[in-house]
């Protein structure tokens, strides 16, 4: 069976190392989600549990052995075989579906039609890549009029070394939960510096760049839904763009997002968490809802 496979940067999924061309085989009996060489048969599922980043490798692969989740966008086998490397140029044209935009799977006003450039959008007026929100034109926005990446507050600029990943409003800076700030890392108002960092409600003198982030921690919260994995409510909800789409946009409340990366963390990245200086469980829960003492 002809299937698509995605992995990190240096080939990797879950932790285990693939190469193009090469058979893994193992004696276990594949169970979904838990045991076996997981793909999917289109594309477009892929990204349900990857990232749509030009980072990450794409493949095309053959299911070779028993096979479990047949009739969902996810299977899992015993046998797999790394066929060849899809090229980005490629993904786009097996992915995207949208008629007459520039971009694709656009569900927003004047986005499934006309006056949209980008893609994956389910806001108005975007012209960047999986914005939710209104007035975008950068990249991964949920927020409204903003034109750099990652933001999740409102009339925020910038881009991905200016002024991304900010939760509050009118930043200029980056990763600032306060509002007007143009220094980084602020949580009160109008800011031009960047504050002692604190982690776990405690000082540290560490330098942001000498932490260790493990990779899932940067959770998206926004999820391509296709027209056969929404549910019968959501296809109801959501006709108008499943029907010119083949699908919709849906927006992840933050716990939800952060315990379905968690989950798909290999477990060397969630021990890292653990690492973090101050680390504190019960903070850590309180924020993402994961109890770490139950990853044992």
């Amino acid at each position: 069976m002809k299937a698509y496979k995605v992995f990190d940067k240096n080939w990797q999924c879950k932790g285990f190392q693939y190469k193009i061309g090469k058979t893994y085989t193992m004696k276990e009996k594949p169970i979904l989600c838990e045991i076996g060489f997981h793909a999917c048969k289109k594309l477009v599922d892929c990204f349900n549990y990857y990232s749509f980043d030009t980072e990450n490798k794409v493949a095309e692969v053959n299911i070779l052995g028993d096979i479990v989740g047949d009739d969902g966008e996810k299977i899992a086998t015993n046998k797999i075989k790394i066929v060849k490397e899809i090229q980005w140029s490629e993904v786009l044209i097996l992915c995207n579906s949208g008629d007459g935009n520039s971009g694709n799977r656009n569900s927003g006003d004047r986005n499934s039609g006309n006056g949209n450039s980008g893609d994956w959008n389910s806001g108005n007026w975007n012209s960047g890549n999986w914005n939710s929100g209104d007035g975008n034109s950068g990249n991964r926005n949920s927020g409204d009029r903003n034109s750099g990446n990652g933001n999740s507050g409102n009339w925020n600029s910038g881009d991905r070394n200016s002024g991304n990943w900010n939760s509050g409003d009118r930043n200029s800076g980056d990763r600032n939960s306060g509002n007007w700030n143009s220094g980084n890392w602020n949580s009160g108002y109008f800011n031009t510096n960047n504050p002692e960092l604190k982690f776990f409600n405690k000082n540290i003198k560490k330098k942001f760049e000498n932490i260790e982030f493990p990779q899932f921690l940067y959770f998206e919260l926004n999820q391509w839904v296709s027209h056969d994995t929404a549910t019968e409510e959501e296809r109801v909800k959501y006709k108008e763009e499943i029907e010119t789409c083949g699908g919709f946009l849906k927006f992840i409340d933050y716990k939800t997002a952060f315990k379905r990366s968690w989950s798909n963390a290999p477990k060397e990245d969630r021990e890292k968490v653990k690492k973090l200086p101050n680390f504190n469980a019960k903070i850590f829960f309180e924020i993402s809802g994961i109890d770490v003492e139950e990853d044992k």
